[in-house]
């Protein structure tokens, strides 16, 4: 896992002894085992790290008006029960332009306005509740509804 993972020397000396994964992938997702020898004892700290990851379909550029599918998921074990999906933090539900199934979101007709935070929460059969937020952006025209511009011939127009 180098050289993403590493360990504060300084803080060893003050008893933390944490790993740092930066960035985290979802095959880093499992079971950890921290052990620490000092004088005669031997401390073993055991900690299980999670992954989520949010995945955009088609990857890359989000053009304004192309369909687009965000795509969440978890390394959680349990069966998922229940996704929420918000932007700016408010619940969204499906409508004509969105609809959300099994962990995924569908904005078929995406717009300058669906920019912004999207977070999604997934709720599975042992009550666990998780969550993962992605920053959407998208490509598109933000300006007044019929531009028009004025140029004088022979110079250049944006």
């Amino acid at each position: 896992m180098r050289p993403r993972v590493s360990v504060q020397d300084h803080a060893l000396r003050n008893g933390n002894f944490s790993l740092q994964i930066d960035p985290v992938r979802i095959e880093d997702a499992g079971l950890y085992e921290a052990q620490v020898s000092y004088s005669n004892k031997v401390q073993n700290c055991l900690v299980e790290l999670g992954v989520l990851t949010v995945t955009l379909n088609p990857p890359g550029l989000v053009v304004e008006n192309e369909p687009l599918l965000l795509s969440c998921n978890s390394s959680h074990r349990a069966s998922l029960v229940e996704t929420r999906w918000f932007h700016n933090g408010q619940l969204i539900s499906s409508s004509g332009n969105l609809c959300s199934f099994h962990g995924t979101l569908s904005i078929l007709r995406p717009s300058m306005s669906d920019s912004g935070p999207w977070h999604c929460q997934l709720r599975y059969s042992d009550n666990e509740i998780i969550s993962v937020t992605h920053n959407l952006q998208i490509l598109g025209f933000q300006g007044p509804i019929n531009p028009i511009v004025y140029a004088a011939a022979g110079s250049a127009a944006d």
